[in-house]
């Protein structure tokens, strides 16, 4: 089979290039090595995914938003404010958004709600326009460039042919691994155990990041549960993975009691409302986002630290940079990849990706460093944080990134 754009990967990245590209005269071919069911009804995986202003004006022009909210009315849960806390200390800095113009800083809501209305979106698409082919159950085994373009060979034998190939694969991406380029790697030996939670204080939809010696807390305020109308928080707990995987065994119970004290009591008694789940912490960016006839999107482009929460905020902006710049080229009847095409997308990615990406790494070594110097330096680069107002304007600016 033949297509203009070839994208590998079905997560939110790959749908929303397809659903972006779609209705303009291209064939667009997406390939995924989960089943189709998987993708139909994707799983709770207990990751809320933080959205900033931008990222959900997109969402809205996709049709994802009008989707989600047909889903579940409350799916999106409004951030007011954010505060940072290091170490036992009570003392926090606040990003409010008395730094912004809007009432809110942004909206968590759940991935898999997101993955549904992407794939939603999709099949509107093809039952629209019959431009996008979904290849399920599927995995890349090589890759090859010919003079057309790029073609792609099928665990199942069969031969795919694209004038551009798109890599959203995750950012452990295999497509981008062969195609030869290689990514800078920060595994930060820790994982994270994902959940909800109730608790009796209310968070007041104010998000917490917490450096504690020892762990790292991330709260994340949800909509109050609706069987026990009490408080109910995403919560984020980071450790060494040894310590997680104890965590993750604990009876609902004993892990409850347990993240109270880890908490400090501050929230009240909590209990535990979802299943739990573990991923790795590792950080990654790519030496490059292009090669010829080649570009990478979503997490295969940038694999972001989460505790800027800009991970699907990024995908979503490559994934609408790579696309405009698609579709202007197709629309002046010049070549979906040329090399100029690709050089723009990776320029301009780059520039609003890693910055962000370096800041989030070091300080995510810093507030992770335990020795008494880090300790004192820790304290100090917060208090001089809560000072800095220009600094707190900037740092709400950048969540809330309106177009």
């Amino acid at each position: 089979m033949k297509f203009d754009v070839l994208i590998v990967g079905a997560g939110p990245a790959g749908l929303c290039l397809a659903r972006i590209l779609s209705g303009h005269g291209l064939r667009i071919g997406v390939v995924e090595q989960q089943a189709q069911a998987a993708l139909e009804n994707p799983a709770f995986d207990g990751r809320e995914i933080a959205l900033t202003q931008r990222s959900a004006q997109q969402m809205r022009q996709l049709g994802l938003w009008s989707r989600i909210e047909a889903y579940e009315p409350t799916a999106f849960a409004p951030l007011k404010d954010a505060k940072v806390f290091n170490g036992p200390s009570t003392f926090a800095m606040v990003i409010g958004r008395d730094q912004s113009k809007t009432s809110e800083l942004g909206w968590f809501v759940s991935n898999h709600w997101i993955r549904r209305a992407a794939y939603d979106c999709v099949q509107d698409s093809i039952a629209r326009h019959h431009d996008i082919e979904l290849i399920c159950s599927r995995k890349v085994l090589r890759i090859h460039q010919t003079e057309q373009g790029m073609q792609a060979e099928l665990d199942d034998g069969s031969q795919l042919h694209g004038r551009l190939l798109v890599a959203a694969d995750s950012r452990f991406s295999s497509v981008r691994r062969a195609m030869g380029v290689a990514a800078d790697m920060h595994d930060f030996g820790r994982s994270m155990l994902v959940f909800m939670m109730t608790h009796v204080v209310p968070h007041e939809h104010i998000a917490w990041e917490w450096f504690g010696y020892g762990q790292t807390l991330a709260l994340l305020p949800m909509h109050n549960d609706p069987e026990s109308g009490l408080p109910r928080s995403s919560v984020v707990l980071t450790l060494p993975s040894h310590a997680i995987d104890q965590l993750a065994e604990m009876p609902p119970d004993a892990f409850a009691q347990e993240m109270t004290r880890r908490f400090a009591n501050r929230l009240g008694d909590m209990q535990l409302v979802s299943t739990r789940h573990t991923y790795p912490l590792v950080g990654v960016y790519p030496r490059r986002l292009i090669a010829p006839r080649f570009a990478c999107v979503g997490d295969a482009a940038v694999g972001m630290h989460p505790i800027t929460a800009h991970g699907f905020n990024f995908g979503l902006l490559s994934v609408h940079t790579l696309g405009q710049l698609i579709l202007q080229a197709h629309a002046q009847g010049q070549d979906i990849a040329s090399p100029s095409l690709l050089q723009t997308y990776e320029r301009r990615h780059r520039l609003a990706s890693k910055p962000l990406y370096l800041i989030t790494l070091a300080i995510a070594k810093l507030y992770t460093t335990e020795t008494p110097p880090a300790k004192l330096l820790r304290a100090a680069a917060l208090r001089l944080g809560e000072w800095m107002t220009p600094f707190k304007r900037a740092v709400a600016a950048s969540i809330i990134h309106k177009e």
